[in-house]
């Protein structure tokens, strides 16, 4: 028998949300482990705002929010303010009640200044590396650094020369006609208009180059997660100097036990193996047999550790994956390094978060 449609709305509901979310629903899951650091970070949060003035978008509701447009790719916040009108799931996991009109995306960018101030992507991110070691996902002892190009939101028609010369005659103002051919453009001569901090850079021979920022991470080898990360202009020696930075952090966090670490075979320079060693680390990256550190010789390739590093080291490329076609982070939105930097530590905290639903089915 055919089904008909009343053609009458009801007028009034009774939604209970909490029961619309399946029990087993992953979001459940990640909502709890969510919570526990947001209690931790409480006192920092309360640093960040005055006691006067009206009162602004709940700092724990933006930063659920944040998360979800990484795990869900969403591509802007007019966009996640458009899910929030009608998606049940994102107003539960953000904590909107089913009567309670969301935020304006507009107030997102003043708000979230107040987190980048604070640096609570990189405390978000190491409260859930603190979760992961608790629950005894870590190894602390063997780990894989390596980098990354993020393309900047802006074009290769904004790197423009920085003695400001006349603009070409075009009929098109908006979008000009530019002939780039032959013209030398480095760093040191051009500059973007629309992001100054980004950097023209390629890869390597036979690449083309872009305007980007380089992301950095260190990963555990034992469930690939990731436990450092940060954002750097663009170079030919940022991957080393960010290894060594962010080394020397997880060097304070796990003490004075001996390390190892893997890495490709742009890692094989001198001061950088000089540098390892200096802090304990015993350096298990590719042999650059053309122009490496010479360093690495056969007490250190020749043991069986070393041909696990390298097998385990190809996992952070995973990482770098799923930040680029889940996360957004394929080509940046935020202008600044800066905020490229608050977005790849929060995204690394989501690869976390989604990682650790498979190692850890309840939080603990």
């Amino acid at each position: 028998m055919r089904g008909l449609e009343s053609g009458q709305i009801q007028l009034f509901y009774r939604i209970n949300v909490e029961e619309m979310i399946p029990e087993n629903h992953p979001l459940r899951t990640i909502r709890a482990f969510v919570e526990r650091i947001l209690e931790d970070l409480n006192p920092k949060l309360d640093c960040l705002y005055g006691e006067g003035g009206k009162p602004s978008i709940p700092p724990e509701r933006l930063l659920r929010a944040l998360l979800l447009q990484k795990l869900y790719t969403i591509c802007s916040e007019r966009q996640m303010e458009e899910h929030l009108h009608y998606n049940f799931l994102y107003r539960w996991f953000v904590g909107l009640s089913p009567d309670e009109k969301p935020w304006d995306h507009s107030t997102v960018s003043k708000n979230q200044a107040r987190l980048l101030e604070g640096e609570i992507a990189g405390e978000f991110l190491q409260a859930v590396v603190g979760l992961a070691d608790e629950a005894g996902l870590l190894s602390n002892e063997h780990f894989t650094v390596d980098g990354t190009l993020l393309e900047a939101a802006a074009s290769l028609k904004s790197f423009k020369r920085k003695d400001n010369p006349p603009p070409p005659e075009d009929n098109d103002p908006g979008n000009p006609t530019v002939n780039f051919r032959k013209e030398k453009r480095k760093n040191d001569t051009h500059e973007s208009t629309t992001d100054p901090e980004a950097r023209l850079f390629k890869k390597g021979q036979g690449k083309e180059a872009r305007l980007c920022f380089m992301g950095h991470k260190v990963m555990d080898n034992r469930h690939g997660l990731v436990v450092e990360a940060e954002t750097s202009q663009a170079s030919g020696k940022a991957e080393v100097e960010a290894s060594e930075r962010m080394l020397t952090r997880l060097r304070r966090r796990v003490g004075r036990k001996r390390l190892t670490v893997g890495a490709d075979k742009n890692y094989d320079r001198k001061e950088h193996v000089l540098a390892l060693r200096r802090m304990r680390i015993t350096p298990h990256m590719a042999v650059n047999e053309k122009s490496g550190s010479k360093l690495l010789d056969g007490r250190t390739y020749c043991k069986a550790g070393y041909a696990v590093s390298q097998r385990k080291r190809k996992r952070i490329e995973e990482t770098f994956g799923w930040d680029k076609t889940i996360g957004g982070l394929r080509r940046l939105r935020h202008l600044g390094v800066k905020l490229a930097d608050f977005h790849l530590k929060l995204t690394s905290a989501a690869y976390n978060l989604v990682r650790m639903l498979k190692l850890v089915p309840t939080p603990a």
